[in-house]
């Protein structure tokens, strides 16, 4: 990729010298020296991030590196991010602007996919008032040394049955869900040893959750992924030697899960349109955390029609705007607003 990168910015460079046959030598070459810089830090990104065909990217962006001015450009090839070094070039005029946007519409860029969290790996934590959810002192006895003890931790009403809470512990209710905070502790092993918690159904794994000695009392917090297969059970505990156990729970980890959106409209403002112009008004931004969804836009002014709204691709504020036509011969009053949505998720 990196050797790819390089010819490319070679070939980029050189397609800007002969776009720019006029101009001196030493700006030729400076220009040149930044695309190189451009392309060899970002276009790894754009082919993973977008998707994108390198060289249809490089023959789009072409017209952009040889428009800007070369202090833009300079500024652009410092840019920390490829969001800033966009920002940059999109900021510096509208041929750029719908050079970079013609990159998109052709086919050589295409917007990044985003998921709302996976759910095996970006699992939400929910902590929870500790709670007892086993003792086997009360309920089951000792776990002889070297067996293998099965649990019930999710779905559950009533923890008394594993010797634990006559409540829910406050999971009871959340139905199945990926992982447990459980703080484990033995009590009084017959011999040195450990104990390996790990989800139900599965291979022991070659680990040890708890390491203690001949009659300790000893306790360890871990955090054990559950089966959330069928089983009434989700959790096994193997020791090395015969011991009382106790877990208590005081939190757990849960899948991801889409919500609905979470809107809010934010507060209309006036704006004056002069007699005969055409013209257009950004409306009010988003509170923090929220991201425009769509303008509002209306007036009750006879004579002023709209001309269209969006979003100011020219701001990085998020805002949208309102265009009019007043063909009136006098100043009217428009109105704007948004509607800004957040994604809440769980």
């Amino acid at each position: 990729m990196k050797k790819h990168a390089i010819v490319l910015a070679m070939m980029m460079a050189a397609a800007l010298q002969a776009q720019t046959g006029h101009a001196q030598e030493k700006q030729r070459s400076a220009r040149g020296d930044l695309v190189y810089r451009i392309v060899t830090k970002w276009s790894g990104h754009v082919q993973e991030a977008y998707r994108a065909d390198v060289r249809r990217w490089a023959r789009d962006m072409v017209p952009v590196f040889s428009q800007v001015p070369l202090d833009t450009l300079a500024k652009a090839a410092d840019a920390k991010t490829f969001d800033a070094m966009n920002d940059m070039l999109l900021n510096d005029g509208e041929r750029a602007n719908m050079s970079l946007m013609q990159g998109i519409r052709s086919g050589s860029l295409k917007t990044p996919e985003k998921a709302l969290g996976d759910a095996a790996a970006d699992l939400v934590y929910v902590p929870v008032t500790p709670c007892r959810i086993l003792d086997t002192r009360i309920a089951g006895g000792a776990i002889a040394g070297n067996t293998t003890r099965d649990f019930d931790v999710t779905a559950v009403a009533n923890f008394g049955f594993q010797g634990g809470s006559a409540t829910d512990c406050g999971i009871g209710s959340v139905g199945s869900f990926a992982a447990a905070v459980i703080n484990f502790t033995v009590v009084t092993p017959s011999a040195a040893g450990y104990i390996t918690a790990f989800p139900l159904g599965t291979a022991q794994p070659l680990a040890a959750t708890l390491n203690y000695v001949a009659g300790d009392i000893r306790g360890n917090l871990a955090i054990v992924k559950l089966d959330q297969g069928p089983a009434a059970n989700e959790l096994s505990v193997y020791s090395f030697a015969q011991t009382h156990l106790v877990g208590d729970v005081v939190g757990y980890f849960i899948n991801p899960q889409a919500t609905n959106f979470n809107c809010v409209e934010t507060s209309v403002s006036t704006f004056n349109i002069n007699a005969n112009t055409i013209n257009f008004f950004n409306n009010p931004a988003c509170p923090a955390g929220y991201k425009a969804i769509t303008p509002y836009c209306w007036t009750a002014s006879s004579g002023v029609y709209s001309q269209g709204g969006g979003y100011n691709a020219n701001l990085n504020t998020n805002l949208t705007f309102c265009a009019w036509q007043n063909t009136t011969g006098a100043t009217q009053q428009v109105f704007g607003g948004n509607v800004c949505c957040r994604v809440p998720g769980r």
